[in-house]
C-alpha cells in the first residue's frame, strides 16, 4: 500500500465509501423533512396536547419513510430492469454486428479468392 493512500475495506469498489455516505445522507434528510412536516402539520391543530402531537409526529415520520424506502427500492428495482433491458440490447447488436462484419470479411475473401482465380486463368 502506497503512503497516503486509503484502499475501501473487504475489496469494497472505490465508490462504496461515497455511495454509504450519500445514502446515510439522504436518510436523514428525508428523516428530517418528515419531521419538519409533522411539526407543521402538529402546529396547525392547536389543541393537541404534547404527547399526541409527539406521538402524531412519529407517526408521520415512520409512515413517511415507509413510502420513501418503498419509492427507493422500486426506483432501484427499475433501475435493475432497465440496466438489464439494455445490456441484453447490446449484447444483441454486438452479436449481429459481429455476425455482419464475419459475413463481410467472408464475401471479401470470396471475392479476392474469385479475382486471384481469374487471374490465374488470364495469364496462362
Amino acid at each position: 500500500m502506497r503512503r497516503g493512500s486509503h484502499e475501501a475495506p473487504y475489496d469494497a469498489p472505490p465508490h462504496a465509501l461515497a455511495d454509504e455516505a450519500e445514502g446515510y445522507l439522504l436518510a436523514h434528510f428525508h428523516r428530517d423533512q418528515a419531521r419538519r412536516e409533522a411539526e407543521d402539520l402538529c402546529a396547525r391543530m392547536p389543541w393537541l396536547t404534547t404527547a399526541q402531537a409527539e406521538e402524531l409526529t412519529g407517526h408521520y415520520v415512520r409512515r413517511r419513510l415507509d413510502v420513501t424506502r418503498q419509492s427507493l427500492r422500486s426506483t432501484v428495482r427499475r433501475a435493475e430492469e432497465l440496466r438489464q433491458e439494455y445490456e441484453n440490447r447490446y449484447a444483441a447488436l454486438r452479436h449481429t454486428l459481429l455476425r455482419r462484419h464475419a459475413a463481410c470479411a467472408c464475401a471479401v475473401l470470396a471475392c479476392a479468392g474469385g479475382v486471384s482465380a481469374l487471374t490465374v486463368l488470364l495469364t496462362r
